[in-house]
């Protein structure tokens, strides 16, 4: 039994008789391959190929530069806020240290104050004791002139009659 070939015509492929198969090269087919591959590859490369890994070398050159880029950027974010938590540092400090000073002042201030109400509050108080002392000595002297005068009308009053 022989199939046929396109190319070559009609060419006993297997054989009945003994059973093997038979392949039957053709020289000129194999040649007419190789020079059509050549040929393509000769038309195809500047056309194609190359264009085409200039595209995927530009494009990953450009992730690459990119991807730096990004990194370069990272390494500086990360050192603007190393930079800027060392100032915010800085700031709390001085501003914790103000607010030290201001609260000392402050105490300072109401120490002062507190003194000085509790100096006025003891003037007055000291005011107030020799005023009462003042009027109770002078009550005390006025009722001193009057006791006998009081007691002999309170004994008129007792008993009933005037006494002398």
């Amino acid at each position: 039994m022989t199939l046929p070939s396109p190319l070559l015509g009609t060419a006993p492929l297997l054989s009945t008789a003994s059973g093997a198969v038979e392949v039957d090269i053709n020289p000129t087919l194999v040649l007419m391959q190789l020079g059509l591959v050549t040929v393509l590859m000769l038309v195809l490369k500047p056309m194609l190929f190359d264009p085409l890994l200039a595209v995927f070398e530009k494009r990953e050159g450009m992730v690459e530069g990119t991807l730096k880029e990004a990194r370069e950027l990272d390494d500086k974010a990360a050192d603007l806020k190393l930079k800027l938590d060392a100032e915010l540092d800085k700031v709390i400090k001085v501003a914790a240290e103000e607010r030290d000073k201001l609260r000392s002042e402050a105490a300072r201030r109401d120490a002062e104050a507190l003194a000085k109400t509790r100096a006025e509050v003891a003037e007055i108080l000291e005011k107030g004791r020799r005023e009462l002392a003042f009027e109770a000595s002078a009550l005390e002297a006025s009722l001193r002139g009057e006791v006998s005068e009081l007691s002999r009308e309170v004994a008129s009053r007792v008993l009933g009659r005037e006494v002398s």
